[in-house]
């Protein structure tokens, strides 16, 4: 899908060489990549804590009741 934007040209470079991409496209693929990998990781810590801890919980009898 082709998608015309309006990019500052001297950011676009120095990502390129900061990465060593041979490519604009290369540069801006890796960094949207980067960046969508980021913001899950952040949703992740967000979660972190949001969770009930139930400590009558026994991870290690459910292993073994799902291999019978």
């Amino acid at each position: 899908m082709a998608t015309n934007l309006a990019l500052d040209d001297k950011l676009i470079e120095d990502a390129r060489r900061a990465g060593k991409h041979k490519t604009k496209k290369d540069a801006v693929t890796a960094a949207l990549a980067e960046y969508v990998q980021r913001r899950k990781q952040i949703r992740i810590l967000e979660a972190f804590g949001g969770f009930e801890f139930d400590p009558e919980y026994n991870y290690k009898a459910e292993r073994r009741r799902r291999r019978l």
